[in-house]
Parts: structure tokens; sequence; C-alpha cells
């Protein structure tokens, strides 16, 4: 048996693909713990572990609307992550020292956990929930790279090893990207060994009050699930509007299930043609969905194709555009401009996914080859092996040396 301590931010996002590997590792017999913020981590997981408390920012939800491209990728790291980053490291540090892990799986934007992990001499894995960060997004923008690369380089000034050289964002032990390159392509920033593992799906909490009568009341029309995850609900009243107002364009043909856990929208509601609902068993629906609309986060990218499922895209800030350019890239979908998407523009991407079929051919392409890369298990599998490997080549745990 071996103890993993996962390290992750207040984002569900990012810590759902964790969790489906947590569960695995516990399934075989693991010790499991976390490193985070309870009140989210306990709503996520699905397994008894500890979890060790730490402090920093909750959400990203208050940042200003307006920000785009460079403006938001400043403040996200700026203004979030970094001093995430900062706040973590205390409370990091005392679930490295009173777990005595193994192995530390830390979050790639997490970087408390990567930095807190190098100064203590603890084997630590990057679990890359996005696969932005090798994609190589930042070429073509050096000053925002040299930025980003001086932001780091001070947090490792104060929380990490100073003579340590590498990104803190790709473990030199080994990097977990929640996809594959059918869907990626080359990631030229890659540092380190990297296993493509495909999507880490897991239980996910039970949305007790879903109308799934809604859903089986009508198979015949083609039916979309249209949404905007969790972070994006401020800003998102007026696309969610025009995709409704496209689905009622085709009510002959199609029906959609509209996500808004901000309720933009108002109270929740359901027509023969639109169901608006705050949250929804997004796998389940996936299974019987036709076409999804999104932003381009990654989970519901990668999610929408496990199922085979295309996609229209409408990538807003943050990794999203180079998600979006990934799907359209690989011909699993159509992208759509965010701020100037309106129910007609909306509408075609929607005819074009559902009615021409390489779109669902690739879809199902990528779908195969996530599949075939493991998800989960195969995770487990790569952090049982790298724990056995340290094991072997250290007399005694690290953690044997170090005290509170």
């Amino acid at each position: 048996m071996s103890r993993f301590l996962f390290v992750v931010p207040p984002l569900a996002g990012h810590i759902h693909p964790a969790a489906a590997v947590a569960a695995e590792l516990a399934e075989r017999g693991h010790e499991i713990s976390w490193a985070g913020q309870p009140a989210v981590i306990e709503r996520l997981i699905r397994t008894k572990a500890r979890i060790y408390p730490t402090a920093g920012p909750t959400s990203i939800d208050d940042r200003p609307r307006e920000l785009r491209g460079v403006a938001a990728l400043k403040f996200l790291w700026e203004d979030f992550f970094g001093p995430l980053a900062q706040a973590m490291a205390p409370g990091v540090t005392t679930a490295a020292l009173e777990a005595g892990p193994d192995v530390m799986v830390v979050d790639q934007q997490t970087v408390a956990g990567a930095l807190v992990a190098e100064r203590l001499g603890v084997p630590y894995v990057t679990s890359s929930t996005t696969s932005a960060e090798l994609s190589g997004s930042l070429v073509g923008m050096p000053k925002v790279d040299e930025w980003i690369t001086g932001l780091l380089d001070g947090l490792r000034q104060r929380l990490g090893d100073p003579s340590a050289r590498y990104d803190p964002r790709f473990s030199p032990r080994l990097s977990l990207v929640f996809s594959t390159e059918e869907l990626t392509g080359a990631q030229p920033l890659a540092q380190g060994p990297v296993a493509y593992v495909g999507p880490a799906l897991g239980p996910r909490p039970d949305v007790p009050d879903f109308p799934w009568h809604w859903i089986d009341a009508d198979d015949s029309r083609d039916l979309a699930l249209i949404s905007l995850g969790t972070a994006n609900t401020a800003v998102g009243a007026r696309f969610l509007e025009s995709c409704v107002q496209a689905v009622r364009a085709r009510s002959d043909r199609l029906r959609a299930v509209v996500v808004d856990p901000g309720g933009v929208l108002g109270e929740p509601a359901a027509d023969d043609d639109v169901l608006i609902h705050p949250a929804v068993p997004q796998l389940s629906l996936l299974e019987q969905a036709d076409a999804v609309v999104c932003h381009a986060g990654h989970n519901t990218v990668t999610e929408a194709l496990w199922h085979g499922v295309p996609l229209v895209v409408a990538p807003i800030r943050d990794d999203q555009p180079v998600v979006a350019s990934q799907v359209t890239g690989a011909g699993a979908g159509v992208r759509v401009r965010f701020g100037r998407a309106d129910a007609v523009r909306i509408g075609g991407a929607l005819d074009a996914v559902l009615r021409e079929p390489d779109y669902r051919a690739t879809a199902r392409r990528i779908r195969d080859s996530f599949r075939a890369a493991g998800g989960a298990g195969a995770a487990a599998v790569r952090l049982e092996q790298l724990a056995a490997e340290e094991e072997e080549e250290e007399e005694e745990p690290w953690w044997t040396e170090l005290s509170l």
C-alpha cells in the first residue's frame, strides 16, 4: 500500500479528474488524503479521505466581466493562482508532513503543491486537468511567457527550492494529461515524462431533482446540451438566451437542456422544447445527447467527446480558446465567437454538427482514443509504478528526516 496526497484548487473542473483517480487508488487499497478547501472537496469526492484545510480565494467568479485574452490570463495568475499558492503553502506543508505521502499528485495550476514538494523533497506528479499549458499557447507572446515565468520564480523563492530550475507546472517525474493526442495534437512545451491517459471520469454528486421524465418524454428529436460551466455564469445571459432562440427556431427537429447555475435566465422552467435547470447529471445526460454547445472548458469538451458527441464551442477566456482550437483542428466541432454569436450563428453551427456526418465520425474516433487510453485506471497504474520505483530507490521515506 502507498500513500498519495492530492493538492487541488477550489475549482470543480480541476477536482473531478483527480477525484476519479483518487477513487481508483482507494479501490486498490492505497491511502488517500487531500489538501485544499474542505467545503469544495467534500462536495465533489465520493470516497472517505482525510482533507487537510488550506487557505486562499474560494472562486474566480468575481473577476471583471470584460477581461479577455492576455488581460484575463494575467488576472488569472496575478489575482488568483499566485495568491492561491501563497495562501495554500502552509496548509500543504502541514498535510505533507502529517500524511507522509509516498507521492503527491498536484494540480498543474496549484503550484503551492509543486513548490512545497520540491522544498521537502517529496516526489510529485502533475495533474494536467487542461492540456492548454502543454500546447505552446504562449508561443509568439514572449512578454507574457516571461511575465508568468517571473511570477513562478518569485513564488519559488518564497515557497520552494530556490535552486530548482524546472517549470513547477511540469513535474520532472511525470505529468498526467487527461486527454489524448488525437484531440490535442503534438504538445511542444511538455517537460519531463507525459502520460496521455484520457479523461478520468468517476461518480459525480447526485442531482436528485433533475426531471428525467422531460428527457424520456420525446426521443424523436435531436437533443442538445447547452452549458457554460460553473465559472462563467456572470457573463453568460446573452449567449444562453441566443442558444434558446436558436433551439426554438428548430423545434421541429431539436430540443435542448440549458444549464443555468446562476439563474441568469430566470427561474428553472421547462416546455416541450427547452428545459432550463441549475444543475444537471452531465455524464448521464451526455449518453443521450446529440450535440453540445459550451464554452470549450476542458472537462465539458472531453466528457462530450468521451461519449462521441460533436460540439459547438464558444470560448470565453483562460484555456478555452486553446481547447476550442483543438476541437476544430481535430474536426470534432464548430467554433462561434462568444461575444458576437447570435441565434442565427449558433443555429447554423448546430445544424452543421448535427447534419454533417464528419463531425460525429471524428468525435467517435476521439472517443475511441479516450477509452483506449484507460482514464482513471491508467493514471492509477502510473502512480502505483512511480510510488514503487521511489520506494526502491530510497532506503528510508523522505518524511523520516523531518518533523513539525
